[in-house]
């Protein structure tokens, strides 16, 4: 398994934070792979997806960057930075991967390549042949930055607001978890293969990569709305004054990514209403009523209402969690939104 050595300091330094490049990032492994693995992915297909083939029609080269960048089990680091510590525009973001150097950019590609070969992959001496042709190039990261920019702009930026808000909501949640339980509580299951090992390791996946020490870094988490998550290991990103080495555990949020105009399961929302029967669907877990109202867009006062409702029902439940108040489905909740699922 691939885990990380972690000192105290850099565990206590830690930090959530969000990234438009991430999210970017995470947009592209779906579309490239064409494959839907949660609600709201279908959908995101449908509408990108062949805006998507015919933009790497449109740029071989740029395809073959892609195909080359994006391997199994492994994504070239130049193409996925870790995000600074504090937020900021997908543009400076997106200008780190466009400022690697010729020679990273080789070094990245052959590493994805030599990582990410497969026996369920037949592409043999032909792949590394292709490799080999594209590795030719000095502008394959001008390439990348292009295509995550469009991506960006025809498929992220125009729901900027409402992804952004989910993420906001898991940030909030993962802190609480952590305050109530520790690291161990706020990292298990943050994404496959990933526990809290203790004694300083954090097992970041099931593979069999050597362990990493990066204490001293800074270690980020970094919540996306889609896939399945990676890793930016332990090596100066660049590009952003001023910082040190940073490393950064990419995961999928909790929080649902419907479509625009979805909110509910479509019996339960003739149902319940479709905003009571969104915040029954997030109640999957426990949530906070600035939570909801972060994931779902609805007003504070709609979200009051609509808990009250649950609970009179007894569709919801409502605990303390130290200074704050969570609710969550009762298994009453539970057994109505899985039928409304299968309706």
């Amino acid at each position: 398994m691939g885990w990380w050595n972690i000192d105290a300091d850099t565990l206590a330094g830690s930090r959530f934070v969000r990234s438009p490049l991430a999210e970017v990032t995470a947009g592209l492994m779906r579309l490239h792979k064409n494959t839907a693995e949660h609600p709201g992915e279908p959908e995101f297909l449908r509408s990108h997806r062949a805006a998507y083939r015919a933009r790497l029609a449109a740029d071989p080269i740029g395809a073959a960057v892609a195909g080359a960048v994006l391997r199994p089990r492994w994504i070239a680091d130049f193409a996925a930075p870790a995000p600074p510590l504090v937020e900021t525009s997908f543009a400076e973001e997106v200008s780190v991967v466009r400022s690697a150097s010729p020679s990273r950019v080789r070094q990245d590609l052959t590493m994805a390549f030599t990582a990410g070969r497969s026996s369920s992959l037949p592409e043999g001496n032909a792949g590394a042949a292709r490799l080999a042709a594209l590795l030719e190039r000095d502008d394959l990261a001008e390439r990348m930055a292009d295509l995550l920019t469009w991506v960006w702009e025809r498929a992220v930026e125009p729901d900027w607001a409402r992804r952004s808000r989910i993420l906001e909501a898991d940030i909030l949640s993962r802190t609480r978890q952590l305050s109530l339980g520790g690291w161990a509580a706020a990292l298990d299951r943050m994404r496959d293969g990933m526990r809290w090992l203790g004694e300083g390791r954090l097992q970041i996946n099931a593979l069999d990569y050597p362990p990493q020490d990066i204490s001293g870094n800074r270690l980020l988490f970094v919540p996306v709305t889609m896939s399945g998550g990676w890793v930016a290991g332990s090596w100066r990103s660049g590009g952003f004054a001023g910082e040190q080495r940073r490393s950064a555990v990419i995961y999928r949020c909790s929080g649902l990514l419907a479509s625009p105009g979805t909110s509910s399961p479509g019996a339960l929302g003739r149902l319940l209403g479709p905003g009571r029967a969104r915040v029954l669907v997030e109640l999957d877990s426990p949530k906070s009523t600035t939570q909801l109202v972060a994931i779902t867009g609805q007003g504070l006062g709609s979200v009051g209402r609509h808990l009250k409702v649950l609970l009179e029902a007894g569709l919801a439940l409502r605990r303390r969690a130290g200074r704050s108040v969570l609710y969550a489905r009762t298994p009453a909740g539970d057994v109505v939104v899985e039928a409304a699922r299968r309706a």
